[in-house]
């Protein structure tokens, strides 16, 4: 416990939990369909199994094991135990096609990979393929593979944890690939550790709060904004294999969540069923944050609508950069479409196209959180990091009170006849009609207007609107050259792995279906 390093490494972040409340539980797991409690001296000593299974396996400090894991407990004893000997951990996104995952092992030069065959239906084959020192399978035996727990059971020496200096690599998780394949952000256990006290120092937990996640764990959204927080503060969390919306109104219920978090499509999804939420006793409930892509007022209004005792707000975060706007710590209340105003001890600037302080440009971050750069990517890293400061590639503007409004991804921005078209605009003009659920904009290629917007569409289940009256609502509430060519009324909208929506297929799907109307010849504008 004396040991300094243990201080300086991300995989004892809550040692003074485990002192206080050894056995109370950290985790309640529902992978599987069956109830499995955690401890969090269980917890502390798993992970420490993990760290001396892996030094008894050869793995060294500095060394990078791949994660193809799902939503259960042995990802966070994996995750966080690989820390404790040095190793760097890669939680990737089981959702990702089986070439690019096994890009990603292979470019990052892993010793070894723990796999759960359920997680992805290539999973097994992809480790089988690649030149790993060592394979670890979850839940059974096969050839060419160690069994987990049977090398979790081998008696192994004691680990010392390794010399941690600030810029010593952590984890490499990778960003979504929503725009470009993923990179590997590299990550510091400084700047995580920094940021884990900085949270509870401003937004501080307590041991009696209890988080559910649903969204997977290899995503920011579920390891920063609630298993660190909650383990950090002795606090507990339910984790569920996936997100299903009465399954999550259940644990909501049951396991007398306090808060939960999640991606814009957790809430829409939940709100189709609101005659069953109302049957359900939802009172220690009392906040709830949606973030991770583009939050709408509207959305906002019918989740405080559905659960008016509980707290809802916005976040704004990014996987390499952390969450820098909040809501001002002064109290004064955030306006709608806002995710707050620059949070404490986090440096922010907007700059336009030259680099120039502007009132509305690219946000720009500078913290102890900031990625060091991307694994394996110089160019990347040059282009998106100058003396700390990370170029998000989001556009935000603000207004005389200091709230910031996201307004567009830098290559989002399209021009259709010359003006310039933000989808944010127009699908925050969609949101506003009383039957659209969800909607999402993208541009489609136009012989005489370069791009026009067009536009995939969740109807309200029983209504009747048509694409042409959702086109005639635009054109009367919005700018013409900003409404949408051509609407797509769909029955859900294509996500990629970390639940956002996925906007290159819906771009692909909405530029081949306007293209099939004919519309696209350019006779029809």
């Amino acid at each position: 416990m004396d040991n300094p390093n243990r201080g300086r490494n991300l995989g004892f972040f809550f040692d003074q939990a485990t002192a206080r409340v050894p056995d109370k539980a950290a985790i309640i797991d529902l992978f599987g369909g069956r109830e499995r409690c955690t401890t969090y001296r269980q917890l502390d000593e798993r992970m420490d199994q993990v760290a001396r299974m892996l030094a008894r396996l050869g793995v060294r400090a500095g060394e990078r094991v791949a994660m193809l894991v799902g939503n259960r407990t042995e990802f966070i004893e994996f995750f966080f135990g690989s820390m404790r000997t040095g190793a760097i951990p890669l939680p990737l996104n089981t959702r990702l096609a089986a070439g690019t995952l096994e890009h990603i092992i292979a470019d990052a030069g892993c010793v070894l990979a723990i796999v759960e065959p359920s997680s992805h239906r290539d999973a097994v084959a992809i480790a089988a393929r690649l030149p790993l020192r060592h394979r670890l399978l979850l839940d059974h035996s096969q050839d060419g593979f160690l069994s987990f727990e049977a090398e979790m059971a081998k008696p192994s020496a004691p680990v010392a944890p390794p010399p941690i200096a600030d810029n010593t690599q952590a984890f490499q998780p990778y960003t979504s690939g929503s725009t470009g394949r993923p990179k590997g952000a590299i990550m510091t256990h400084h700047g995580m550790l920094w940021y884990v006290a900085y949270n509870q120092r401003y937004w501080p937990s307590s041991e009696s709060d209890r988080g559910l996640v649903a969204l997977p764990l290899f995503h920011k959204n579920a390891l920063r904004g609630t298993v660190k927080p909650m383990l950090h503060a002795g606090g507990s969390f339910v984790l569920m294999p996936a997100y299903e919306p009465r399954a999550y109104l259940d644990a909501l219920a049951k396991y007398k969540c306090t808060y939960s978090r999640g991606v814009a499509a957790v809430f829409t999804m939940f709100l189709q069923h609101g005659d069953y939420l109302r049957t359900l006793d939802l009172s220690a409930l009392r906040g709830m944050t949606i973030g991770s892509a583009v939050v709408t007022p509207e959305l906002l209004d019918a989740v405080e609508r559905a659960l008016p005792h509980v707290k809802v707000s916005e976040s704004y975060g990014l996987t390499e950069g952390g969450s820098p706007l909040r809501a001002p710590i002064d109290g004064r209340p955030v306006p709608r479409g806002s995710p707050g105003v620059p949070a404490p001890d986090i440096e922010l600037r907007l700059v336009d196209a030259h680099g120039r302080d502007a009132e509305e440009g690219e946000l720009l971050i500078r913290c102890p959180y900031v990625c060091l750069g991307y694994y394996n990517e110089p160019e990347i890293t040059r282009a998106k990091l100058t003396d700390g400061w990370l170029n998000t590639g989001d556009i935000f503007c603000k207004d005389e009170d200091g709230f910031f409004y996201f307004r567009s991804r830098v290559d989002d921005m399209f021009s259709c006849g010359g003006e310039n078209v933000y989808p944010k605009e127009v699908e925050n003009l969609l949101f506003a009609h009383p039957d659209v659920v969800n909607a999402v904009v993208a541009p489609v290629p136009h012989p005489v207007k370069g791009f026009v917007p067009a536009a995939m569409v969740i109807a309200r289940e029983g209504a009747t609107v048509t694409p042409e009256h959702l086109k005639a609502y635009c054109l009367d509430k919005g700018p013409a050259y900003s409404h949408p060519r051509f609407v797509d009324i769909v029955a859900a909208l294509p996500l990629n792995g970390a639940g956002k929506i996925d906007r290159n297929v819906v771009q692909a799907r909405l530029g081949a279906a306007y293209r099939a109307t004919g519309y696209a010849d350019g006779m029809k504008t």
